[in-house]
């Protein structure tokens, strides 16, 4: 793999598994080589938009396709267990988009797996390889803005999304916290880690899936975060951490974001700039990772992975959202 392109399967032909083909077909040490849908008609039509040579009718055959260096599974995530899982079986390493699946438990089932198999897997939460991002962390953990006190994040879209839309399904894991509210949890805990203690409100729609939530976690430290996601009102969609000695803003789209401000006691403000960040950065990671032989990224490391699932499991228990894959699991206590 070090001499040659690094050969991709697309598992699932929504608009994310688009987005991410297209910025992974311009990429000179890419090459994708499968697609694979529950119907061989979309699998044909993506195929074809992206000149992808084969195309498949079901999962298993891409999962079987030993040409095929690296999955991307750009599924629902309430089939990521499922989807994940069969090509980690299989011996495909495995880029998993976010939320990585429903709970805590399935993504321990499939680190679990990857570690058997000795296969890479990594969770596409792209905006942990945003360079800028990566800044910003490195400038927090030298001390730029002193002790952290506190964290701030927000997303939310304008709805309102009608019954029948997965957002508001709970066979799909609909709600906001797991499609937009994993942003804000993972900036937070990108910065300090896993919190200590969770508390958390929502509004719940007549399905059971919360239509928006806000989640104040806790640490040690004495640093709080506050956390919201909404799929009823577009917000502000920006973030800020708090220091000792200063503060970092984000303006809107944080979690893709091409800018921050540096606010320094005693300094003029600084701000740092750079290009689109696109989902690029996450596949490019991924090739570095493979062809120096990592099973996972030091950039997505599956214990943090795990930490966020936790806190996700926990907010979702506070607030009452429960899925039906779920039934019969113990409940979560409290923290």
């Amino acid at each position: 793999m070090t001499e040659r392109s690094v050969r991709w399967g697309i598992l699932a032909t929504g608009g994310i598994a688009a987005a991410f083909t297209a910025d992974l077909v311009d990429l000179p040490d890419a090459e994708v080589v499968a697609v694979a849908s529950r119907t061989e008609e979309s699998a044909k039509a993506f195929a074809e938009r992206f000149g992808v040579p084969r195309a498949y009718g079901g999962w298993e055959e891409l999962a079987q396709d030993e040409d095929v260096d690296v999955v991307y599974v750009a599924t629902p995530h309430s089939a990521h267990r499922a989807a994940a899982g069969m090509c980690l079986s299989a011996g495909r390493n495995v880029l998993c988009e976010k939320t990585f699946t429903l709970n805590a438990r399935e993504a321990e089932e499939l680190v679990a797996l990857a570690k058997e198999r000795g296969s890479f897997l990594m969770e596409a939460m792209w905006m942990y390889c945003n360079p800028l991002i990566r800044r910003l962390s490195d400038l927090v953990r030298d001390g730029a803005i002193g002790e952290v006190r506190s964290v701030q994040a927000d997303f939310g879209l304008v709805g309102p999304f009608p019954p029948t839309h997965r957002l508001r399904d709970p066979a799909q894991g609909g709600g906001a916290l797991l499609d937009l509210g994993v942003y804000p949890v993972s900036f937070a805990q990108l910065l300090l880690g896993e919190p200590a203690d969770v508390s958390a409100r929502a509004v719940l729609s007549e399905e059971g899936v919360d239509l928006q939530t806000a989640a104040l976690l806790s640490w040690e430290s004495g640093a709080l975060a506050s956390v919201h996601c909404s799929i009823v009102g577009g917000t502000a969609t920006t973030a800020s951490v708090t220091g000792s000695q200063g503060r970092i803003d984000i303006p809107y789209g944080f979690f893709h974001t091409d800018r921050f401000v540096l606010h320094r006691d005693g300094r003029d403000p600084e701000e740092f700039v750079a290009g689109p960040a696109g989902l690029r950065h996450e596949a490019v990671e991924v090739m570095r990772a493979l062809r120096a032989g990592e099973t996972e990224s030091p950039l997505v490391p599956l214990d943090g992975t795990l930490a966020v699932m936790r806190t996700l499991d926990a907010i979702r228990d506070r607030v009452g959202v429960r899925y039906p894959s779920e039934t019969g699991e113990p409940e979560l206590t409290p923290a």
